[in-house]
């Protein structure tokens, strides 16, 4: 099997490495990621100027740097890999639930990589206190692995580990209502710049992605391309709201 893992927190990422030690028991692994962070970039593409890459080392992997998106990546990585079996994506230093769903690059990455008919698979911790230590989480990413791996379906999943994993739940994601929250400051030389966050204002429902990481439950939520709200579609569609435009 054949393993394309990439992230947004860049090459150098630690989690990126731990990633590919627990994903080279499965298969062959080839690392593409970004030369620099990416975070929240969701899934850009770049389109206005020419890609490259350079060849590094990540621990005992070949690993392959792109002046580029997770997306890209894992474009560029599935041109120049003959075939690609599956792409992992991570593991992000923090977690991707709920409503960051839709800016994650680290999810983006697995997207892409359905989008070109491959199983992408999106894999996301918090970290304590700035302290990498991926120990805890080893073991259910391991199983995790596996058994995505040995499934035809999900085609595409979206993975989060608690800081300290007690089981695994299937879970939906988490949407709620967030307060945009936008800091003001000032650089040294006096300039004004804002920082941008979200603070969730309603608590996690249950069964849901938020809520699993909350009573510290690995939660995998399957997840599709097609956006359409269907239950809409078959309400709207026996609608006849346009009889009058001509």
């Amino acid at each position: 099997m054949n393993i394309l893992i990439t992230n947004d927190d860049g090459v150098y990422s630690p989690g990126i490495l731990e990633l590919a030690e627990v994903a080279s028991e499965f298969g062959d692994v080839r690392i593409v990621a970004p030369d620099v962070e990416q975070s929240s970039m969701g899934h850009a593409i770049t389109a206005t100027r020419p890609l490259s890459y350079r060849k590094t080392k990540i621990g005992d992997f070949n690993a392959y740097r792109v002046n580029g998106t997770p997306a890209d990546c894992v474009s560029l990585g599935c041109f120049h890999w003959e075939k690609v079996d599956a792409v992992l994506s991570g593991i992000n230093l923090g977690p991707n639930l709920g409503n960051s769903m839709w800016h994650s690059g680290t999810l983006a990455g697995a997207k892409q990589a359905a989008l070109l008919g491959i199983k992408g698979i999106a894999l996301s911790t918090p970290t304590q206190k700035q302290e990498y230590d991926f120990s805890h989480i080893r073991p259910y990413a391991r199983e995790v692995i596996r058994y995505l791996l040995s499934q035809e379906d999900p085609k595409l999943v979206n993975v989060n580990f608690p800081y300290k994993p007690k089981g695994i739940s299937w879970t939906r994601q988490s949407v709620r209502q967030y307060d945009g929250l936008v800091k003001p400051s000032e650089d040294p030389m006096g300039r004004k710049h804002f920082w941008f966050t979200v603070v969730p204002l309603e608590p996690a429902e249950e069964g849901t992605d938020r809520h699993a990481i909350e009573n510290n439950l690995t939660s995998l939520t399957p997840l599709r391309l097609d956006l359409t709200d269907e239950s809409q579609l078959v309400k709207l569609s026996g609608m006849d709201m346009f009889k009058n435009r001509k």
